[in-house]
């Protein structure tokens, strides 16, 4: 146990950011355990209703420390691959 005053104030504060990020890696998580079935499922209503608030919850965990940003981009590519191989999009050729 911290004995110092500055140490104290420290640990408190590593508690609560410890218990932060794992509720908003647990939230992360089973985001991406929705957006997997439905990719699995193949239903594109689903991936298409869950994909945009998906990669979001990425990008703000990222910015919340709870992902590195290259962990954040490796998750959004492979998502978006799995995505593209279900739905390919249409590139319209100038």
């Amino acid at each position: 146990m911290a004995n110092h005053k500055s140490a104290i104030k420290r640990a408190r504060q590593s508690e609560t950011r410890r218990i932060a990020r794992r509720s908003k890696l647990n939230r992360l998580r089973t985001q991406l355990k929705k957006m997997n079935s439905a990719v699995e499922e193949k239903n594109t209503v689903e991936i298409e209703r869950l994909l945009p608030a998906t990669l979001s919850l990425i990008d703000r965990s990222t910015h919340d420390h709870t992902l590195h940003r290259n962990a954040a981009s490796r998750r959004k590519s492979r998502l978006m691959a799995k995505v593209n191989s279900i739905n390919p999009v249409e590139s319209s050729a100038s």
